[in-house]
């Protein structure tokens, strides 16, 4: 049962950067690892076979396992790192506070000194990092010392000391490396304008820094010093490849707790980050069943408490997406851009994340529950006054007029349902003509279903725009259906849907579940009916002149017909359009056979 439900877990896991944690049958964590790709790590773990000893002892001990997305493998890097420190899981490496990742610090105090440092310390200094690579951070401090003269000495800068001359310049004054601020020979304001120019080359902003840089470069090479001028050219290079900070760690956010809610018609998923001294410590992600129609901020308020709670949280601020009520003393904070706002977006991406991964699970162990969230789905998206359980889709294959068909899929709780497919030969209509075929083929299908009192779709969704859409509407019409069943054509290119009486279209999300089942609906009528087609054809009409050309065979020849309905037509096209529907090598033929 325990193995059923771990590869359940890992199937289910994103291909994205992230941190993986495994917890043995007592809820104790075992083992944290990062991962460029989740379900690629995660998965070798139970399906290797494992040397080493302690590896298969892991293993056996794994009864679930907990993620956290991020954006990038270095943020992952980091996450692992401080997670590691945090929990000291028994089969990690441990990890020493003096191995942790450097830092770049400006220090808080007059004529600020910059250096990097691996701890930090709460005096109100600026910290930027951490970094992964210390060359880069070497790189960087050259960089900033190259452009600005900055002290390096550890003195004491007060006004008073200064003005009292207790201080003398030093040899770095001497070699041009510092101008000389303990003898006032450098203002304040100048000296932290300076300072002000390295917080945006830290931040990634040193495009006339690079600039500076090439300009060196060029004049080495131009002077024949070429050591010099490769030795500039890598700081090029490492500073160009140079990323400025995690998106996961900033010192200045500390103690804080960060949520953010996904929600559906049946549930709400809330994710929650404890953050301490700006590092992710904790990510935990509920699901709320929803009882009546509670709105986002009522399911957020509870799960904030809930949470807070569950874990003793002390934190005096909370991060969320939208203003709530909470604990007295608590205080709500809605980023709006910056470190805050990345963070909250983190959040939500492992809310969305692990709704994902729901409905996976849920599609396999679950189905009932995955077709009624699918179906409410799909009655939300689509403005409809019920659930679409039964779907009807139309397509016409009219290629040249010859062989007119058509085709109908019909699609049950949201899945293919093959035995009820039906297909057409369009008997009224001659040519080329897919408004009239549509309004017949619709007619047919709707007649006989009332003839034999059949059970009627609660959509039909018509392959086309609003000409087939107003032609399916006058068969639904002389039937006496115009009303009853929800109808809706879409078009092709842009994946808009047309209603009845409204000549705005509707646009759904690219990424929603309704319009991918649409597009599937359509897709599986337009394969029923080119199959059908094809299948009619016989071998004569097959040896058409176009499939005589070499290099131009029988789909390429139903993509021609079916853009450009005739064989005239064909010949009359001009190369551009030919390339559009068939591409240059083939419309190369076909212009060269004509010619």
């Amino acid at each position: 049962m325990a193995e059923a439900s771990l590869q359940l877990q890992v199937s289910t896991l994103p291909n994205s950067p992230g941190v993986y944690q495994y917890y043995d049958k007592d809820g104790k964590i075992l083992y944290v690892g990062k991962a460029k790709n989740l379900k690629k790590r995660v998965s070798s773990y139970f399906t290797k076979q494992h040397d080493s000893g302690k590896t298969r002892i892991l293993v056996k001990k794994i009864r679930d396992i907990k993620h956290i997305v991020v954006a990038t493998e270095t943020d992952a890097l980091l996450l692992e790192n401080n997670l590691i420190k945090k929990y000291q899981p028994r089969y990690n490496v441990l990890l020493k506070d003096d191995k942790s990742y450097p830092w770049l610090c400006i220090k808080n105090e007059r004529f600020p000194r910059v250096f990097t440092t691996r701890k930090l310390i709460k005096d109100g200094s600026e910290y930027y990092g951490p970094y992964t690579n210390m060359r880069t951070v070497h790189t960087l401090l050259e960089l900033i010392r190259g452009l600005y003269q900055l002290r390096n000495c550890n003195y004491d800068l007060s006004e008073e000391k200064i003005n009292a001359g207790k201080y003398k310049v030093c040899l770095e004054y001497h070699l041009g490396n510092c101008l000389g601020p303990c003898e006032a020979k450098q203002t304040e304001e100048d000296y932290n304008q300076n300072i002000e120019a390295i917080r945006n080359i830290i931040k990634g902003n040193f495009k006339d820094s690079l600039n500076r840089f090439k300009r060196q470069m060029k004049e080495y090479a131009g002077n024949l010093q070429f050591e010099d001028a490769q030795r500039i050219k890598e700081k090029i290079d490492i500073l160009e490849n140079y990323q400025a900070k995690s998106t996961i760690v900033n010192p200045k956010i500390n103690n804080v707790d960060v949520f953010s809610i996904m929600s559906d018609e049946g549930y709400a998923y809330v994710n929650y980050l404890q953050i301490s001294f700006g590092s992710i410590i904790r990510s935990h992600t509920m699901e709320i069943k929803k009882k009546l129609d509670e709105t986002d901020e009522e399911l957020l308020e509870l799960a904030v408490l809930e949470l807070r709670n569950r874990f003793s949280s002390n934190s005096k601020q909370v991060y969320v997406p939208f203003s709530i009520k909470t604990e007295e003393g608590v205080k709500v904070h809605i980023p709006k851009a910056g470190d805050k706002k990345k963070i909250l977006d983190l959040s939500l991406r492992n809310a969305k994340y692990f709704r994902m991964e729901r409905f996976k699970q849920a599609k396999i162990v679950d189905p009932d529950r995955h077709e009624k969230r699918i179906m409410a789905q799909m009655k939300k998206d689509l403005r409809l006054s019920g659930e679409p359980r039964h779907i009807e889709c139309f397509d016409n294959s009219n290629i040249q007029g010859s062989h007119p068909v058509a085709a109908c899929v019909v699609f049950k709780n949201g899945k293919p349902s093959k035995k009820e497919y039906r297909k057409f030969n369009i008997k009224t209509v001659e040519g080329p003509d897919d408004y009239a075929s549509m309004e017949e083929v619709v007619y047919r299908r709707y007649k006989r279903l009332l003839e034999e009192e059949q059970p009627l779709p609660q959509l039909i969704i018509i392959d086309g725009g609003k000409g087939q859409l107003s032609s399916s509407l006058k068969s639904l019409e002389k039937l006496g259906l115009r009303g009853k069943i929800a109808i809706v054509g879409i078009a092709k290119r842009l994946e808009e849907l047309y209603y009845p009486d409204d000549p705005i279209p509707l646009y759904l999300d690219k990424k929603s579940e309704t319009l991918k089942i649409i597009q599937q609906l359509r897709n599986e009528a337009h394969r029923f009916g080119i199959t059908f087609h094809r299948d009619k054809r016989s071998k004569d009409a097959l040896n058409t002149e176009l499939e005589s050309i070499p290099g131009i065979g029988e789909k390429t020849v139903v993509e021609l017909l079916k853009h450009f309905k005739s064989t005239k037509r064909i010949k009359e096209a001009k190369f551009e359009d030919l390339a559009d529907v068939i591409g240059e090598s083939r419309a190369k033929k076909l212009v060269a056979h004509f010619q």
